[in-house]
C-alpha cells in the first residue's frame, strides 16, 4: 500500500499539471437530462471536452470532496468532524477500495455523505477505450449499489486525468465528471499550516469551489476542522457536490467553470 501511495502522489502530481494545461482551450458544452445528454452533448467551440472544475454561483456555497483509493484509518476521525461541524461533503471511492473496507463505505453513506465513482482500479483513464472505461466506471457502480443500495452519477477520473473519451463515455454512462478548482495539497504532505494557507487563502476560492482532499493524507484529519471553520467564517455554506452542480442546460466555460446555458437563461 505505501509503493502504491507513492506512485500515486508521483504520478498524481503529473497529470494534475496536464489537467490544468488541458484548461486552455474553450469548451462549451450543453447537457440535457441522463436520457438523453449523451446524443445532445456538444462542444461548440472546439473538440476538447473539460469536466465540472467549479460552478459559477452567486451562492456562496462550496464543496469539500476526498478521494478514497488508499487506506481507511483516518475514516471515522473525518466523519466525527464533518459531523460535529454539520457538514456534508463527496467522498469518491475506488472499487478496490470499497471492496476492502465496506465497514466504512456503509458510515459514509449512513453519514448522509455524497458518494462518487473514482474507478474500479485507479487507471489512467486517458489509456482506455471506450469500452474499458465503462467497465471501470460500471464496475464500481456496481460494488457500491451492491453494498449500499445507492445509485451514483459523479465521477473523477484517477490523476485527475482525462480526455475527450473520457468525458463523453461519462455523460454515456450518467455520470457528471467531477475536477476540482482547488487542491489542498494534501498529498505532498507539506505540514498542517501549510495546508490550512494552500485551500483558505488559494486565489481560486470563491463562491462554486471544489476542493480535492484525500482521505487518508497525513495532515488533513489535524487541519479539516479548521478549514471548515475558516470557511464558514469567510461566509461559504459547505454542501456536497450533488447540490452544487447543475444537472441540466449547462456550459462549461474555458476554465471548466460550469454555469447555465445561454439558451436557458
Amino acid at each position: 500500500m505505501k509503493l502504491f501511495k507513492a506512485i500515486h502522489i508521483r504520478k498524481k502530481h503529473v497529470f494534475i499539471a496536464l489537467a490544468a494545461v488541458a484548461c486552455v482551450g474553450v469548451c462549451t458544452c450543453l447537457v440535457p437530462p441522463a436520457a438523453t445528454r449523451v446524443s445532445n452533448f456538444v462542444s461548440a467551440k472546439t473538440e476538447r471536452k473539460l469536466p465540472i472544475y467549479c460552478v459559477e454561483t452567486d451562492k456562496p456555497q462550496v464543496s469539500i470532496s476526498f478521494d478514497a483509493a488508499w487506506g481507511a484509518d483516518d475514516t471515522d476521525e473525518l466523519l466525527r468532524i464533518l459531523a460535529e461541524n454539520d457538514v456534508k461533503a463527496t467522498f469518491f471511492l475506488c472499487g478496490y477500495w470499497v471492496k476492502d473496507y465496506p465497514e466504512e463505505v456503509k458510515k459514509i453513506a449512513e453519514a448522509g455523505h455524497d458518494l462518487g465513482n473514482h474507478s474500479s482500479t485507479h487507471p489512467h483513464m486517458n489509456q482506455l477505450t471506450s469500452e474499458q472505461i465503462s467497465k471501470e466506471l460500471a464496475d464500481c457502480h456496481n460494488a457500491v449499489k451492491d453494498l449500499t443500495g445507492l445509485e451514483m452519477d459523479l465521477f473523477r477520473p484517477p490523476f485527475g486525468e482525462y480526455n475527450n473519451t473520457v468525458i463523453e463515455t461519462s455523460f454515456a454512462n450518467s455520470y457528471y465528471p467531477i475536477q476540482w478548482n482547488v487542491d489542498s495539497l494534501d498529498w505532498k504532505e507539506l505540514g498542517a499550516d501549510h495546508e490550512i494557507n494552500q485551500v483558505l487563502n488559494h486565489k481560486h476560492l470563491s463562491n462554486g469551489t471544489i476542493i480535492l482532499f484525500h482521505n487518508d493524507a497525513k495532515y488533513t484529519p489535524e487541519v479539516l476542522d479548521t478549514i471548515i471553520k475558516g470557511l464558514k467564517e469567510k461566509g461559504y455554506e459547505i454542501v456536497p457536490i450533488s447540490q452544487l452542480i447543475y444537472r441540466d442546460n449547462f456550459e462549461l466555460d474555458n476554465e471548466g467553470r460550469q454555469k447555465p446555458s445561454a439558451s436557458a437563461t
